[in-house]
Order: structure tokens, then C-alpha cells, then sequence
């Protein structure tokens, strides 16, 4: 019965299928939040003079960019990711609208079953 409910081989196609599927889930919402933080919030705060938006939408991204952080340093370590493709998306979650470039590329390499 017990053997039964073992978790997956670390490297095991389900194990990256299941940490890819977290990246890419997070890598859209850091996405989006990093968005409304530049294209709401800030001018929202520097035109308007209203910051609320900005504390609000900058700590929620700033939290949620680490767990993005350690889905995309999860899957880069199940899928032995290069350390250059490994930097890259990791870093693509800081700038406006490259998460989700980032995140498409990543997705079609993996799917071809080429390293990132």
C-alpha cells in the first residue's frame, strides 16, 4: 500500500512535466503583476500622485517573483537546464512583458526536449 504513494524520480518525465507546469504558472503571474506595476501603478503614483498601487502591486510581485524564483530554479535543476539559459529566464521575471517570452521559449524547448 505504501509503495503505492512514492513520489516520482526527482528527474522523472512527471516530475518536470509537474515543475514546468508551476513555472509557467508562475512566470504568468509575476507576468502580469510585473505589467499593471509599470503600466498602472507607477504612472498612477507619479501622474496622480496616488502610491498605494505601487506598494501594493511591488510587495505582491516581490514575493511572488521569489516563488517564481524557486519554480524556475526547481525546474532548471529536474530538466539540467545550462546555467546561461538557467540565468536568463530567472532574470526574465524582472522585466515588463520578457516573463511571458521567456516562459513561451522555455515551454517550446522542453516540449522538443532540448535543454534551456
Amino acid at each position: 500500500m505504501a509503495a503505492d504513494r512514492t513520489a516520482p524520480a526527482r528527474d522523472s518525465e512527471q516530475a518536470i512535466a509537474a515543475a514546468l507546469q508551476r513555472y509557467r504558472v508562475m512566470a504568468n503571474v509575476v507576468g502580469v503583476l510585473l505589467v499593471l506595476l509599470f503600466v498602472v501603478a507607477m504612472p498612477l503614483k507619479y501622474f496622480a500622485d496616488v502610491p498605494e498601487p505601487v506598494t501594493v502591486l511591488g510587495t505582491a510581485h516581490g514575493w511572488l517573483y521569489f516563488l517564481f524564483f524557486l519554480a524556475a530554479v526547481d525546474l532548471a535543476l529536474r530538466a539540467k537546464w545550462t546555467l546561461k539559459g538557467s540565468v536568463l529566464t530567472i532574470l526574465a521575471g524582472t522585466v515588463p512583458f520578457l516573463s511571458f517570452v521567456a516562459e513561451r521559449a522555455a515551454t517550446r524547448k522542453m516540449a522538443a526536449g532540448q535543454r534551456v
